[in-house]
């Protein structure tokens, strides 16, 4: 941990890269590790599983919790052989995604981190930052407004 840094904004900091992994789409993942040449050797903790995680929601956004139904989720934790920990969790069953999200996550936090973020971490979250924007285009494209005519004695 740099001096500048707090407990708190280390923490941060890993969950903003873990959710870029976790939510990279998986053929822009797979071209990211190509790019990234041999990974490194690792131990695994928790081999890749899939399970089911219930999702929950509120009512209006902010209202009462309910279960709004279940997902697919895969998670796993591996060690690398320098000795750092990674660990994933992925929406869906893609194994492969959630090995590779961990392994960089071990390497964000080793001496391959400057590289790593250069180069697989900002591209990936400058691609979801464009997909973003894009869904918030077509969404306001289709965005209907309405206007309520107020009547003369109601006025």
């Amino acid at each position: 941990m740099n001096a500048d840094q707090t407990p708190n904004s280390t923490q941060q900091e890993r969950a903003r890269w873990m959710s870029i992994l976790a939510k990279a789409p998986a053929p822009e993942l797979a071209a990211s590790v190509r790019q990234f040449g041999e990974l490194p050797s690792y131990l695994w903790l928790r081999k890749p599983e899939t399970g089911l995680a219930m999702v929950r929601a509120r009512t209006g956004g902010s209202g009462s919790q309910f279960n709004l139904g279940e997902m697919s989720v895969t998670r796993c934790a591996l060690r690398l052989a320098t000795g750092e920990t990674g660990v994933a969790y992925v929406a869906g069953r893609d194994q492969r995604h959630a090995e590779w999200a961990a392994i960089f996550d071990a390497l964000m936090q080793g001496e391959h981190r400057p590289a790593v973020e250069e180069n697989i971490i900002k591209p990936l979250e400058l691609l979801l930052q464009q997909k973003r924007e894009q869904l918030q285009a077509e969404a306001q494209a289709t965005r209907v407004e309405f206007m309520t005519m107020v009547r003369g004695e109601d006025a």
